[in-house]
C-alpha cells in the first residue's frame, strides 16, 4: 500500500477549476502546476534571471514580475521561444511539484492530484500517474465558454483552443473522464463518483499512520515509515 498519483487536466474553458473546487471541499490533496509555475518565475529566482537573459527586460511589470500577457503573446506565435521557456521553467516547477508530493506522503495522504494543464500534451507525466482524469466538453459548448469568459471573437477563441491537443484525443488517453458539457450540478455528481471510487480502492493505510505519528510523535511516523519499506 503506497501512495499514487492521480493526474487531472483538461483543456481552455473546459471548466477544470470547477471540478478542482469540488475536489478540494472533498478534502483531497491538490497540487496545482500553474500556480507552481508563477511561484517559480518570482524575482529573484533562478527561473526568472533565465528568462530575463534570453527574452529581454521588456517583459517585465513595474514591480519586477514577469508580465505573463506579454511573454504569452511571444511564445504563442513562436514554437522556438515557447520551447525554450519550457526547457527553463519545467525543471523549476517539477522540483516544486516534487517537494509537495513529499510532503502530502509525510503528512499520510494515500494519493495525490497532480493538476496539470497540459498533461497529454507532454505525456511524458503520464507514466507517473496510476489514474489520469479529463474534464471534457463538447466542442460549441468550449467555444461559447470561452468567447464569454474572454471576450474574444471566434476567429480568435478558435485559434486558442486550437493551440491545444483536441479534448476528443485525450479523451483516448484518459482513464477517468468527466463530462462538463452540462450544468454545475451534474459535473459535481460526476466527481463526487470519482471521488468515491478513489476511496473504494483504499485501505488508507497512510491515514492511520498519520493519526498514529500525531499521538507518537515523528520519531513514530519514521519508525513505521522505515517498517514498511524494510518489510
Amino acid at each position: 500500500s503506497t501512495m499514487f498519483l492521480v493526474g487531472l487536466s483538461g483543456g481552455i474553458a473546459s471548466g477544470k477549476s470547477t471540478v478542482v473546487a469540488v475536489l478540494r471541499e472533498l478534502g483531497c490533496a491538490v497540487i496545482d502546476a500553474d500556480v507552481i509555475a508563477r511561484q517559480v518565475v518570482q524575482p529573484h529566482s533562478k527561473a526568472h534571471q533565465q528568462i530575463l537573459q534570453h527574452f529581454g527586460t521588456e517583459i517585465l511589470l513595474e514591480n519586477g514580475e514577469i508580465n505573463r500577457e506579454a511573454l504569452g503573446n511571444i511564445i504563442f506565435s513562436q514554437p522556438e521561444k515557447r520551447r525554450l521557456l519550457n526547457s527553463i521553467t519545467h525543471p523549476e516547477i517539477l522540483k516544486e511539484m516534487l517537494k509537495q508530493v513529499l510532503k502530502y506522503f509525510v503528512l499520510g495522504y494515500r494519493y495525490v492530484i497532480l493538476d496539470i494543464p497540459l498533461l497529454f500534451e507532454t505525456r511524458g507525466l503520464t507514466r507517473f500517474m496510476k489514474y489520469t482524469v479529463l474534464v471534457y466538453c463538447d466542442p460549441p459548448t468550449q467555444l461559447a465558454r470561452l468567447m464569454k469568459r474572454s471576450g474574444l471573437g471566434v476567429a480568435e477563441a478558435e485559434a486558442r483552443i486550437s493551440s491545444q491537443l483536441p479534448l476528443d484525443e485525450k479523451r483516448k488517453w484518459a482513464t477517468h473522464v468527466i463530462d462538463n458539457s452540462g450544468d454545475r450540478e451534474s459535473t459535481r455528481r460526476q466527481v463526487l463518483r470519482l471521488h468515491a471510487r478513489l476511496e473504494d480502492s483504499l485501505d488508507f493505510l497512510w491515514a492511520r499512520l498519520a493519526v498514529g505519528a500525531a499521538v507518537a510523535g515523528l520519531g513514530g511516523l519514521v519508525f513505521f515509515l522505515l517498517r514498511h519499506f524494510i518489510s
